[in-house]
Order: C-alpha cells, then structure tokens, then sequence
C-alpha cells in the first residue's frame, strides 16, 4: 500500500485507501495486554497493519492469560478508545502525555501485546467470556480505592475496573483530562499489587472507538461528511424497552449512564443497562396518563447491595398548544431500599407522539437538560446522560418516533449573533440619520465685494 501510494499517477487510490481504512476503524478499538509472567505471547504474534481480530482470533490469543500458574487478571473497560488517540493526544499537547503510565508499563513489563484493532463483537461480550472461562471470584471496582483493595491469591481473580467516561463532543481538552486520570487509574493500581508481589495479567481495551479519526489530513478535511456515519454506525446496542403483553411502553437508550456517589463513588450503568440488559425492569407501570421506568440494580458496586433508578414520565393535554405533551417530570433514586434521592428535571418534554433527545442530561449547571435535586440526598449524587433518549408514549413499531430535541432554535452562539447584528445596524442607521442632517451655508462670501456681514440674530 505503502508502495502504491508513493507512485505520482495514483493520487486517487491514495484517497480511498485512507477513506477505506477510515471505515474500518469505525467497527474495531484497540487492546493492550501486559504480564508480569515472562514469554506469555510469541514475539511473531504481531498482526499486519488493517487486520482486525475477530472473536475467534481474541480466544487464542487470550489462552496464555487464561491457563497461567498465577490466574489474576485485572480488565480496564474504556467506554471508548481509537489507536489514533495514543498518537494524537500525545503529539498535539507537548509535554502532557495522557498516556504515560500506560506506555511505561508496556516497555518495563515481562511481556506485553498490543492489538491495534479488535472487532467490537469481541469486546462487547469479553467480560462474559472471561467469566465462562475459568472460576473466577468477581471483583468489580468502581470507587477506585486500591488501597482497601484485598485480593486472595489462593483463587483465580477477575478484577473489573469500570474507567471514568471520555467527555462526550468535540471537548478535546476535557477528554485530554478524562485519559490522563484513567492512565493514573492504571498505575496506581499495577503498582499497588506489583508492590505486594502478586503476579498479574492487564487487558486494557474499550467498548467501541471514539467518535472520529484523526490520523490523516484527508480525514480532517472530510470530518463533517464521516461524522453523520459515524454517528450512525455507533449505535452498537439497541435501547431499553419496556412491554406490556405484546407492545411496547417504554423505550430507553443513552450512549453513556453513569452515576457518582459523594463526589467519590463512581457507578457505571452503561453495561448493565443496555449491553447484557441484566438491569431489573419488572417495577416498570405504563399508562395512557403516567408511566414510570423502573431500574433495578443488584450489587451495581461493593457498598451498596441494591439501587433503583425511577424515570417519572407524564402525558398531559395543554389548551394553549392544543396538544398533548409527554414530559419527564422527576428522576428517583433509592439506594438500598432506604436512602431516597429525588431530583426535578427541566426542560425535558415533547409532544405525546414524540420521543425526547438530548445530548447531555444530568445534574451539571452545564448541561442542557438538568436534573435539578429536590431533597437533601439527591445532593450527594450526579448524574451523567449523554445522548439521552427516551419515549414513554404512542409506541408504534417497538421504535423511537421522531425526537424532539432539548437544543433549542435560539441557542447562545444565535443570540450573540443578532445581538451584534442589532447594534451594527444602529449604528448603521444612526450614521445615515446624520448623514442626512447636513446642510450647506445659506450665503458665501465674495471676494470682489464687500465683505460679508452676518447679524447676531441670524
């Protein structure tokens, strides 16, 4: 490829290599793998540059991991993550390496393996495999404290660790922030078991890749064309849906779900909820007046032995629009049966036979829709939503209707606009008004004749 793309007659084979490599890099994330066992992969194991591992291939390779003497695996799960973000985020920002611990860790360990491109499929299902694949003892950690951190090493170990989400959007700093306290994550806790003198496994991967390529100009150039795509072939679960007999009452999906716990505990419902749907959603009542999306979670994290999440959905008839309206009225949360958190919402509605869309949904000032706390508890809890998307009303088909979305026509960038639209213009037209109020003298003074003598009182 290399080859073809140096020869001057071929530009255009050139482009649609790097558009084909482009659309492959829509279906696969990198993975990263690291021992502190010697010779666990064969140095030959290097794939070739656009070959993605399958299921199949990602079983084979995995075995080395899965039959060693000292059976602990530690698995990293990244909502999102591209080979790409290695390169650009550690080139386009000097000296903050958002990777370093990550990249350290592969020169200085025994052995590693570093996979460019696994197939999505292969990721999605690989906490279930490595679960059917040995008995392990389940250790999912959430609340990022290594030190508390037991680990009995008379057992095989399968310790999850949720990493916080990337920012959603084109916030390149704020996910510049997100790697770099995932990277920390990382080290902290492969230095705490090293230091122990345990021997462990890593994987370190992601659900799907991030949303955009940057490994070209090409694809810089075609960003706004590949960014619909893209935006379409990411949506690798199906929502949330809730029935009654036949039909379907609720639907429910969001790229992102997650929740923190006094501003330390941080809950990654993403899974759960729309992957393996093991979320509990028998409480869930449907009507043609008020619907309520029950979420139950069993063991989300250690700490806290049940959580339920209740979306209060009504549908009200309103004169003035003369239409009925279906609106997100409050979201609950009860921790372990006791503990009860209620947040009110704004700006959540749409008409009954509308779904409702919004990029980001939670409990930040920020946030378009806001989940606004109501009572002393809903306080030590945020909410996270991103790409939000939910119906509770006039379900046809067991698929979202048209969405109505939070963002509205008048957003601030349309309002600065006109603002200094309406100032330039009155300026504009207060310099004509006084263009026009110029007059010339009435009378001129002649040289040749006497000379001009004006009056006090003209």
């Amino acid at each position: 490829m290399t080859q073809l793309c140096s020869a001057a007659p071929v530009p255009l084979l050139c482009t649609l290599a790097v558009l084909f490599k482009v659309s492959l890099s829509v279906g696969h994330v990198p993975m990263l793998l690291w021992s502190t066992q010697r010779s666990q992969w064969n140095p030959d194991t290097a794939l070739h540059e656009g070959h993605i591992v399958s299921a199949q291939e990602l079983s084979v390779l995995l075995q080395p991991v899965l039959t060693q003497n000292s059976r602990n695996l530690i698995l990293f799960l990244q909502d999102k993550l591209s080979i790409d973000d290695f390169t650009y985020f550690s080139e386009s920002y000097g000296n903050k390496n958002p990777f370093q611990n990550v990249q350290e860790i592969l020169q200085s360990y025994p052995s590693s393996l570093v996979l460019p491109a696994v197939d999505c499929k292969a990721t999605k299902y690989l906490l279930s495999f490595l679960q059917e694949s040995g008995d392990w003892k389940l250790t999912n950690i959430t609340n990022l404290d290594v030190s508390q951190l037991q680990v009995n090493t008379s057992k095989p170990n399968l310790l999850v660790v949720q990493l916080q989400p990337l920012a959603s959007g084109l916030n390149e700093v704020s996910t510049l922030e997100a790697i770099a306290e995932n990277d920390k994550i990382i080290g902290r806790l492969t230095m705490d078991l090293q230091e122990r003198g345990i021997h462990f496994s890593v994987i370190y991967t992601a659900m799907r890749p991030s949303r955009t390529s940057r490994r070209t100009d090409v694809v810089r150039e075609l960003r706004r064309q590949l960014m619909a795509t893209e935006e379409e072939d990411s949506l690798s679960y199906p929502p949330l849906n809730v029935t009654t007999g036949n039909d379907t009452c609720i639907l429910f999906y969001a790229r992102n779900f997650s929740l923190k716990a006094n501003n330390s505990i941080f809950i990654d419902l993403t899974n759960v909820t729309f992957v393996t749907q093991t979320v509990d959603i028998s409480s869930s009542e449907c009507s043609d007046i008020n619907t309520t999306l029950s979420l139950k979670y069993t063991k989300p994290m250690n700490g806290i032995s049940s959580l339920e999440i209740r979306f209060l959905m009504t549908n009200k008839f309103y004169e003035g629009s003369a239409r009925n309206w279906s609106t997100l009225d409050a979201v609950e949360i009860i921790q372990d049966g006791e503990k009860f958190a209620k947040f009110n919402v704004s700006v959540i509605s749409a008409p009954a036979e509308y779904s409702f869309h919004c990029q980001l949904v939670g409990s930040s000032n920020l946030y378009p829709a806001r989940l606004i706390p109501s009572n002393n508890e809903a306080k030590n809890w945020d909410v996270f939503i991103s790409r939000l998307q939910i119906q509770g009303f006039n379900i046809e088909n067991n698929q979202f209707s048209y969405a109505s979305d939070c963002t509205g026509f008048f957003a601030p960038g349309i309002w600065m606009g006109l603002v200094t639209s309406i100032l330039l213009l009155w300026i504009l037209t207060y310099g004509i008004h006084m263009i026009m109020q110029l007059t010339t003298n009435s009378r001129f003074d002649d040289p040749k004749g006497p000379a001009l003598s004006v009056p006090q009182t003209e």
